[in-house]
């Protein structure tokens, strides 16, 4: 657990406040800063979370700590959410980024500030911090972005490499409806609370519909704020220093090695641990932790105050390197080591090809295969990480490689690739590429995927005889060793329900190993002196939990209805129960997500997600609720979206709406 400290430099004090921006619109911030007669550097945290319940916990554990540091940090809701004026956006709109933009400048104005700013976030708050950085103001000096993404496509897009996403963008957008929906609260926004929250309420869009509406890369545009795809389009923008952060259990990792690879090595690092999505400091499943707070310190340090420390004598990119351990859902701590690497591509890294050989064969997977596949974005939750994945790959086309047991440890750094050749049977499809580490006693682990929507893939080479062609797969990044006496199993199925939405047609492909292959980033054995210092934090902030005799639900539920043929998963996300904030506040939630799909076929995929919302306070004889319904299903041309919102204050309904949405499938 992290160290908690309470003796800094400096004393500290805090104050909410108002930031204006140029339309006039005031933006709710709460400002932490130590208590000296000098400008300091101001640190910025911006994103929609509501820093007044949402995210205080988090907040309180870092804000004040680097205020005790001699900082002025700073965390400001995006409008239209919190206790913000104005009305919500889509995520990083051209109106967010140009309020993030005049945050910053109007921070560098302040009397208590330097004139030099950085900024952080994890999540929407990284991805923030980068597109800002993207448009360059002069007082942004520095950056660091924790498990976030460059790349629309590949992170805020409901898709991989094509294939569209379910589970992931369905529970994003369930969840930001319910959260949306939430209002200002009267204790920090005053009398126009209600006012406010309805104005709100009535521009409500569900955020599904942006999402599904960009399946492709052919879906994105251009606005105010810069490429719609995200900074990848155009690194050289960043000019600040950036410290990219992420885990290899989270779904955005791939984002540090493409920073590291694109921006001027004097002003980027990157760092990737075991974790899942979350700050590395926070001790969630899994670990170690690290002093995040003080390795981030020496950055702004020296980019926000000109220390010459040695922060930029750090290797390029540091990376945590697991070694073979069995499969679970949580791992309170990972084996294995952190290694460096001066550039990237590393000098230590060498492509190696194992060819997979033999016979044509069929694969058509179940269209249940996938249910094991764990939680898209894991938040260190008992449920999050694949199980054994003996029971997807007996739904798959499986290829093993034996590590020698007399040798050394195959060591992989990096992104696997699959060079497969084969023969759709049908106009659409998908082909998956799981990456397991084999065990002596057939426990199989995963380690990394990828997948290609064969409607819509870039083919490789001239077309072979009897209608086979190349298809190229990039996994997701990883750093694992296989140990001596494992294997290496590429596993290919033909679904991945319900990580992946089903295409129209359930026919599979015809797989020719022959000339087909996996190549794996091996990494050289190295002696690397890599450390980092124990996680530390400020004082928590005091939420009380309230005790409850009521059984929970399970996290992760399969349930098959062999009458029916239908499986059915149903996940609990934790989003938190009841919580008692030091000022008073009672907020409840409860979330319950459900995956269904039948032995009909493809077209039976179908998804639901239910959210309660309460905030209550007692002294001030405050109650209000939020209960929303989001539903999708699709036929062959189109997914359908219908969702609810139904908010009541004092029990009485003040708002309820519908809406009903069909969506031209553009992938798939």
């Amino acid at each position: 657990m992290p160290r908690i400290r309470t003796a800094f430099p400096y004393e500290t004090r805090h104050e909410d406040l108002r930031v204006p921006v140029p339309d006039g619109t005031r933006l709710y911030a709460r400002v932490w800063r130590p208590l000296t007669d000098e400008p300091v550097p101001a640190l910025l945290e911006y994103l929609p979370h509501r820093l007044t319940d949402g995210t205080a916990a988090r907040d309180g554990q870092r804000h004040p700590w680097y205020a005790g540091h001699g900082y002025a940090s700073v965390r400001v809701d995006v409008r239209g959410h919190g206790n913000s004026e104005g009305l919500p956006g889509d995520p990083h709109d051209a109106t967010e980024l140009a309020d993030g933009v005049a945050v910053v400048h109007w921070l560098a104005a302040q009397p208590w500030c330097t004139g030099r700013v950085g900024m952080f976030g994890i999540g929407w708050g990284g991805v923030n911090a980068l597109r800002i950085a993207a448009l360059a103001p002069e007082p942004l000096k520095a950056v660091v972005t924790v498990c976030s993404t460059d790349d629309r496509h590949d992170g805020e897009v409901p898709s991989l490499d094509g294939c569209v996403l379910a589970a992931g963008p369905h529970s994003w957008a369930a969840a930001q409806l319910a959260s949306t929906s939430r209002p200002p609260d009267p204790r920090y926004a005053g009398e126009r609370w209600r006012e406010m929250w309805l104005e709100r309420l009535e521009a409500l869009e569900p955020f599904v519909h942006s999402r599904l509406a960009r399946q492709n890369r052919d879906d994105q545009t251009r606005d105010d704020s810069g490429p719609r795809g995200g900074v990848r389009e155009d690194h050289s923008a960043i000019e600040a220093a950036v410290l990219a952060v992420g885990g290899w259990h989270d779904p955005y990792r791939d984002t540090v090695l493409r920073l590291v690879e694109d921006l001027p090595r004097d002003r980027v690092r990157g760092v990737i641990g075991p974790w899942s999505h979350q700050y590395p400091d926070r001790g969630l499943p899994p670990g170690p932790a690290i002093g995040f707070l003080q390795e981030t310190l020496r950055w702004w340090d020296h980019h926000l105050r000109g220390a010459e420390n040695d922060v930029m004598a750090e290797p390029l990119l540091r990376s945590w390197i697991s070694t073979s351990h069995p499969p679970a859902t949580v791992y309170e701590e990972l084996p294995g080591r952190w290694v460096a690497d001066p550039t990237w591509p590393s000098p230590h890294v060498t492509p190696v090809a194992y060819g997979l050989g033999g016979d044509p064969l069929v694969v058509t997977s179940p269209q249940w295969t996938g249910l094991d596949a764990g939680a898209l974005v894991p938040r260190g939750n008992d449920t999050d990480l694949p199980p054994d994945q003996r029971a997807e790959d007996a739904h798959a086309a499986c290829f093993d490689f034996t590590v020698p047991a007399d040798g050394p440890a195959i060591e992989i750094l990096g992104r696997p690739s699959a060079h497969l050749r084969l023969m759709p049977h049908a106009p659409t499809g998908q082909v998956i590429a799981r990456l397991c580490d084999i065990a002596p006693d057939g426990a199989s682990t995963l380690v990394t995927r990828g997948a290609l929507d064969l409607s819509g893939a870039v083919r490789t080479g001239e077309t072979a005889s009897y209608d086979i062609e190349s298809y190229d797969i990039e996994l997701t990044g990883i750093g694992h060793a296989f140990a001596p006496g494992h294997r290496v199993r590429l596993a290919v199925s033909s679904t991945y329900w319900p990580w992946i939405w089903p295409g129209p047609d359930a026919a599979g492909f015809t797989l020719d190993p022959a000339g087909s292959s996996l190549t794996l980033p091996v990494r050289a054995p190295t002696d690397d002196a890599v450390a980092f210092e124990g996680p530390e934090q400020s004082e928590p902030l005091g939420v009380s939990i309230p005790r409850t005799l009521e059984e929970p639900r399970p996290e992760r539920l399969v349930v098959r209805d062999v009458a029916k043929g239908e499986w059915r998963l149903e996940v609990d996300p934790r989003p938190g129960g009841t919580r008692v904030f030091p000022d008073g506040l009672e907020y409840t939630e409860d979330a319950l997500e459900t995956y269904a799909i039948d032995a009909s076929g493809p077209l039976s995929a179908r998804t639901r997600a239910e959210w309660t919302i309460r905030l209550h306070r007692p002294e001030m004889a405050w109650d209000v609720k939020i209960d929303t319904r989001s539903e999708i299903s699709c036929d062959a041309n189109a997914f359908h979206t219908s969702d609810e919102v139904i908010c009541t204050e004092g029990g009485e309904i003040v708002f309820h709406r519908t809406w009903e949405k069909r969506i031209p499938r553009a992938a798939g």
